[in-house]
Parts: C-alpha cells; structure tokens; sequence
C-alpha cells in the first residue's frame, strides 16, 4: 500500500442553487475546465446528488482506465467502447469585424 492509500480522502460537498442535473454536470465541466490543474482536485470521481438525497450520487464522468494509466474524462453515459479524452473546445468569433490582437 502507497503512502497516499494510507491517508483518508477528504471530500469537498459543494452546494449550489441549480435546480437541474444539467445545469449541475455544466457546472461540474465548467470546475473541471478551470481547475484542472489542481492536482488536489480529482474529477474523475465527481458525483452529482440532490440535496436531500446525498446518498444517491450519479457520476459525472466515465473515469475508465486506459492504456497507459490515463482516465476516460467523456461523460459517463457516453456510447460503449469509445473511452477516451474529450476533444479540445472549438474557439469561434461571431465577430468578423473585430482585428486579430498584435
């Protein structure tokens, strides 16, 4: 057993005021998206669960392992056999008038 196996986890319960699981799994990407870089942050593990119903926890992401020791990070209900990374977002300007920066 590692040294970090032998530590207790700690969980952070972060309410919010959304009233959809939609919202809340947009939210859940958008955390994701920001602080992906927190290596404290495990977001393969993010559930979501109601609030008076924290027992019944509904996972966010898939979080299959893959060659290589990497994580599936598609949404957990994404189509079997296709585990892999999410793509790169699309930038688009709707602004065709605006100059490129210098």
């Amino acid at each position: 057993m590692t040294e970090y196996e032998e530590q207790p986890r700690w969980i952070v319960h972060l309410p919010t005021t959304l009233a959809s699981i939609d919202g809340a799994r947009a939210l859940a990407e958008a955390l994701r998206d920001s602080l992906g870089h927190v290596s404290a942050i495990d977001f393969g593990e993010t559930t979501l669960s109601e609030e008076d119903r924290q027992f019944v926890r509904t996972r966010v992401w898939c979080d299959h392992r893959l060659p290589g020791g990497a994580r599936c990070t598609l949404h957990a209900d994404h189509p079997g056999g296709s585990c892999g990374a999410r793509p790169a977002p699309v930038e688009t300007c709707s602004d065709e008038s605006r100059e490129p920066p210098p």
